[in-house]
């Protein structure tokens, strides 16, 4: 039997891949290349002398003996987090508040329940979303009136500010089956510019689709507002214009064939999240355990997500 002993990577690692069930999805989750995680398999396979994982199956399942490996791994993983929060605690003293501004509508999709989760592990945290949705939402955190913010697209360096990738999304376009556009394979700009956008009602530089596909072609369609998600669907469903949303807003409506999705452009619009905090925020580790259990959930739960 080799000597590379049970480490606290490869428990990570089981846990990854029980909750992503591939091992790209796995690798990606954990900042890994898929080659990576392969080694780390393959190294507790020659410890214990067996197959961890079930070899050309799919959907990925474990063996008795990685089924035994992944019950330790969620029963010691737990204990190592809380201890850590418990020493943060000690060491920082008491967790200050967390107030939470966000650039876009869509970002409570996977806000919330992440902050749900959150609760549970830090309830003493005063967690709240700022109300309203901010162009530049740095300015707050320069002047302590937020915590964190969630943002689009990367960003200059700052001396105040850091920035935490989250996951990269894919921004889609919605339309009605029986809209004409319904039977392209993809969409370019020029395709919106006789059409009725419907639109969160925000400034150009909060919607994707605008910021880096129309504007920059030097189209601006009609537009219509509206405050909801599901009221931009049903609005799209009934043939009153085409929309553009994050993959992950939409699956309940095209799998009920309620509207259809197309790339923006052949290689499809691809966008960024990130949250921002201020430098000293980063140290702390109630707000960086926020940062990590958003995007580990997110990675896992979101369709369409990928890591940045």
């Amino acid at each position: 039997m080799a000597t590379t002993a049970l480490e606290f990577r490869h428990m990570e690692t089981l846990v990854a891949l029980a909750e992503c069930g591939s091992l790209s999805k796995a690798a990606e989750r954990l900042c890994l290349t898929q080659s990576a995680l392969s080694h780390q398999l393959k190294a507790l396979e020659s410890h214990y002398g067996a197959a961890v994982v079930e070899k050309n199956i799919r959907p990925l399942r474990f063996t008795a003996i990685g089924e035994r490996l992944l019950t330790l791994a969620r029963s010691v993983l737990p204990l190592v987090a809380e201890a850590g929060r418990d020493i943060a605690r000690l060491a920082e003293g008491h967790a200050g508040p967390l107030r939470v501004a966000v650039q876009c509508h869509n970002c409570f999709d996977w806000l919330m329940p992440a902050m749900d989760s959150y609760r549970t592990l830090w309830p003493e945290v005063e967690l709240d979303i700022i109300s309203g949705f901010v162009v530049d939402p740095l300015p707050l955190l320069e002047r302590g009136e937020a915590e964190l913010a969630v943002i689009h697209d990367k960003q200059p360096p700052h001396p105040h500010i850091v920035f935490s990738p989250l996951f990269r999304y894919e921004s889609v376009a919605l339309m009605s089956p029986r809209h004409r556009l319904a039977s392209k394979s993809w969409l370019d700009a020029e395709d919106f510019a006789d059409e009725t956008l419907i639109t969160y009602p925000v400034p150009d530089e909060m919607l994707d689709l605008m910021k880096h596909c129309l504007t920059p072609a030097g189209i601006n369609p009609k537009r219509r507002t509206a405050e909801l998600t599901v009221a931009i669907l049903q609005l799209v469903a009934s043939g009153r214009g085409i929309a553009a949303l994050p993959s992950w807003t939409v699956g309940n409506y095209i799998e009920r064939g309620y509207v259809v999705s197309r790339p923006i452009g052949q290689a499809g619009l691809r966008c960024e999240l990130y949250a921002a905090t201020t430098r000293s925020g980063a140290e702390a580790a109630y707000i960086r355990e926020f940062i990590a259990l958003t995007r580990t959930q997110s990675l896992t739960e979101l369709a369409g997500v990928s890591a940045l």
